[in-house]
């Protein structure tokens, strides 16, 4: 049986997350840990809204010499984070309209 070494994550599309990189040996995606801790203090800088989504794009492609895409890295935060108005605890525009 395969077993995923500790850290790796398996491949499950084409495009390889930041934060990672494809291993020819394992097949799987080998962590890059200053590209995950980079990602993540500018995780944390988005959600408290310290910075805009392209500001923190910018920082971490002058951190890591990455670059992640603005919708990417806005698809990232809200699916680990939640949405904008759902981290504030404000009620979607679309309920308010009933």
């Amino acid at each position: 049986m395969n077993m995923v070494p500790d850290g790796y994550i398996k491949r499950t599309t084409s495009t390889i997350p930041f934060g990672y990189e494809f291993d020819e040996v394992t097949g799987f995606l080998k962590p890059i840990e200053e590209e995950l801790e980079a990602l993540q203090i500018a995780e944390n800088m988005i959600v408290n809204e310290e910075v805009s989504l392209q500001a923190a794009c910018d920082w971490l492609e002058y951190k890591t010499d990455r670059r992640i895409s603005t919708p990417g890295l806005k698809k990232h935060v809200d699916k680990k984070y939640g949405k904008r108005n759902e981290r504030l605890g404000e009620e979607s525009s679309s309920l308010l309209a009933r």
